[in-house]
């Protein structure tokens, strides 16, 4: 039989290994979700939002490709997850497009994240062109 100390032992490591999944997981949608800002949007419209930001669009484009090296494709003001951020599509070195989220509010970089729709809008595009 396996004694009570064993079993509260492997109990641990179990425990131990299931918070360190998690705890990876919680890490890496952090990278890619803003899940915090400095400006909360409520009931304002997008008509609203440059009067309420802080940074100035360009500034946003500077943090932006201070964190991601490359072409700006598209810089917007938007509603993330109840923040005002600037949404920054960057063409990086390896032809990715990332969208770099910017607090509008302090101008630090929030969230980036591979945009996959582009990318599969891309293809489609390309492959549409090839059999033309």
């Amino acid at each position: 039989m396996i004694s009570k100390k064993w079993v509260g032992i492997i109990g641990s490591g179990v425990l131990v290994i299931g918070l360190a999944v998690s705890g990876a997981s919680l890490a890496k949608s952090k990278e890619s979700e803003v899940r915090n800002g400095s400006i909360r949007i409520e009931r304002q419209t997008e008509a609203d939002y440059p009067a309420m930001a802080k940074v100035s669009m360009d500034e946003a484009v500077q943090n932006a490709l201070a964190a991601v090296a490359g072409q700006v494709l598209k810089v917007e003001l938007e509603d993330e997850n109840g923040f005002l951020v600037y949404g920054v599509e960057i063409t990086a070195a390896d032809k990715t497009i990332v969208d770099v989220k910017v607090d509008a509010g302090s101008g630090s970089v929030l969230a980036m994240d591979k945009d996959q729709a582009d990318r599969a809008d891309h293809e489609s595009g390309k492959k549409g062109e090839d059999q033309d």
